[in-house]
């Protein structure tokens, strides 16, 4: 490769998932990090515990990019398993770095990139005793290779396994042991550094790098939950592991030092949403999180909270279906599910977080909307931004924050109410009720629950005008909405365009850089990011003022242009899909050549 890169390069390594990689990778990412370069890591991982291929991609990238881009240009390949898959994805003038403990098979020999073979499991028997150990130190091994080929401060790494191992220390010795293998046999065997080169910046500021799914779990925790009630499912199971480990710090009481919430492993999905709504119900603020196979399960309970008019809040996400699909891949393919879970007319408040910052600020928000509308909210993520780590601005938290636990009755108030209160009665003209917690009062303010029709005291009917009342109420309350969620972020380029795109949620950061590389080529392009459904005047006036809008989402069958069409009626004429639904994040490479092709 004779062009030289500076932080400006896609690596890639090929493991075999349960061999210990992951560490090793991740202090590769991080070593970057903290040469003040981003670098946007992504893996790749199988729905086995261990055994099959797994990879780990890291883009590196100056000017900030945190998209997936295309081509590969070093990879990392010790996994004979995926070798032949991996050569074919180096791009020309790359490289490929190898265990040459064994030779290579020469039907894996291109003349067009460039091969680096050192005999990591050979240096790593050579070394160390421990057959569990020889496997993990091969990892250190290549990263310490990799230390030498990209110039990689030595200094640096150190570090992070100081912090790594802090409490462990005996290990730091022989970590850094096999990181000087790697970086003694490359410096013995190889010209260095390569033309991809990694050089110290001061690019990321106070940023941090952080998972969406703990990010999801701070914000539970600042939103004030005090439930969480789910059952296992991948990604999202490590949304309430976190707020497990996060409650034990943040949730004890100061006497004993007991937590002060209750999470409940339930022995389903249905289950685990029903304990949400009860709770919810009875006045804790409560949550459960999933993927699509438990949100179609949890299907009629949702409807439940919907008609009863319950607080709810449900992180979904989301991974590839339908059925099991692959469940350690990405979409964006819960959409309609989601917006309309239950049956019979329903449509539940949506939100779309694109990065960690925002899924902390949306979930915490989800509560107060939750309660102030007395409706379920979804706060829809995905695996890519759930289990990778994401560079993001440091989560804040306002402490003078109050939460919004929208129209509840108090004692107070209903001790000196004159008229008849109605549980279901709009007396405001927003489309929302009153509502009490148990126990607020103890003779007043009682009503009976019902999944069933009801007239505005909470009495069961079967008339049709009382019926057709509230369906009605529940479509204002809904109006209501709009005005409640995040307001989109819009981008309109000098002088205008009358070609827009609309993009939300992981595919933000993809969109924004073909963005920028159709505007190289004279392609203006308004841009909208979406934050939230229902849908607001300001995204319907973005549709309105575009002649063609490229819709670009992460699934099959164009959810989110269907959702457009159904709520806003919107010409599918002048709406344009820009499709992704292979498991893997999108990148901006696609997103440019679709809108290339088709303005």
């Amino acid at each position: 490769m004779s062009e030289l890169k500076i932080n400006d390069f896609v690596i890639r390594f090929a493991n075999v998932n349960g061999t210990g990689s992951a560490s090793a990778n991740a202090l590769f990412t991080k070593a970057i990090f903290k040469m003040g370069v981003p670098a946007t890591p992504k893996n790749i991982f199988p729905s086995n515990i261990q055994g099959l291929p797994t990879w780990y991609e890291v883009r590196i990238s100056e000017k900030g990019y945190l998209g997936r881009r295309e081509g590969i240009d070093f990879i990392v390949s010790v996994n004979p398993q995926s070798m032949a898959r991996d050569v074919k994805s180096v791009r020309k003038g790359g490289y490929f770095l190898y265990d040459s403990t064994k030779p290579l098979y020469p039907d894996l020999i291109r003349d067009d990139i460039n091969y680096i073979g050192i005999p990591l499991m050979q240096l790593s028997n050579e070394n160390y005793t421990d057959p569990r150990q020889r496997q993990l130190f091969k990892n250190i091994i290549y990263v310490g290779a990799l230390a030498a080929l990209f110039e990689i401060e030595f200094e640096v790494l150190e570090s992070l396994l100081a912090v790594q191992f802090k409490g462990k220390e005996k290990l730091i010795e022989p970590n850094i042991k096999a990181l000087k293998l790697g970086v003694d046999y490359v410096r013995e065997n190889f010209e260095y550094p390569l033309e991809l080169r990694v050089e110290r910046r001061d690019l990321i500021g106070d940023r941090i790098m952080m998972d969406g799914n703990s990010a999801c779990a701070l914000g539970a925790i600042y939103g004030g939950a005090t439930v969480a009630a789910w059952y296992p499912i991948t990604p999202s199971t490590s949304v309430v592991d976190a707020f497990t480990k996060y409650a034990q710090k943040l949730r004890a009481c100061s006497e004993g030092g007991k937590w002060n919430v209750a999470i409940v492993q339930a022995e389903d999905e249905l289950a685990a949403i029903g304990m949400v709504i009860g709770a919810n119900w009875n006045g804790a603020r409560s949550f459960t999180a999933t993927s699509g196979p438990g949100l179609s399960l949890m299907n009629e309970f949702l409807g439940l909270a919907y008609f009863a008019e319950i607080p709810c809040v449900l992180i979904d996400v989301q991974r590839t279906g339908p059925s099991t699909g692959m469940p350690t891949r990405t979409q964006q393919s819960d959409i309609l599910e989601a917006a309309y879970a239950a049956h019979g007319d329903t449509k539940h408040v949506l939100l779309f977080p694109a990065g960690p910052r925002e899924c902390f600020e949306m979930t915490a928000a989800a509560f107060d909307l939750a309660e102030r509308l007395q409706t379920p909210v979804i706060v829809m993520t995905d695996l890519d931004l759930g289990m990778n780590e994401h560079i993001t601005m440091p989560l804040k938290w306002d402490d003078n924050r109050r939460y919004d636990r929208g129209k509840v009755m108090s004692r107070e108030q209903l001790e000196t109410a004159t008229a008849r209160w109605g549980r279901y009665l709009d007396v405001d003209g927003d489309g929302i009720p009153y509502r009490t917690i148990p126990a607020t009062h103890p003779t007043k303010g009682g009503f009976v629950t019902r999944g069933s029709s009801r007239d505005e005291y909470a009495a069961y009917t079967e008339d049709s005008a009382a019926y057709q009342r509230n369906m009605e109420r529940l479509l204002k309350k809904f109006e209501t909405a709009e005005t409640l969620v995040p307001e989109p972020e819009i981008t309109i380029v000098e002088g205008g365009s009358k070609i827009g795109a609309i993009y939300f949620g992981t595919s933000r950061y993809a969109a924004e850089e073909a963005a920028e590389m159709l505007a190289a080529e004279g392609v203006k392009l308004d841009t909208i990011c979406v934050k939230a459904f229902p849908f607001g005047k300001s995204f319907r006036d973005f549709v309105d003022s575009h002649e063609k809008i490229f819709v670009i989402e992460q699934n099959r069958d164009a959810q989110f242009k269907s959702l457009m069409t159904i709520e806003l009626g919107t010409d599918p004429g002048k709406l344009v899909s820009v499709l992704n639904y292979d498991g893997m994040p999108i990148t901006a490479d696609f997103i440019y050549k679709e809108i290339k092709s088709g303005q």
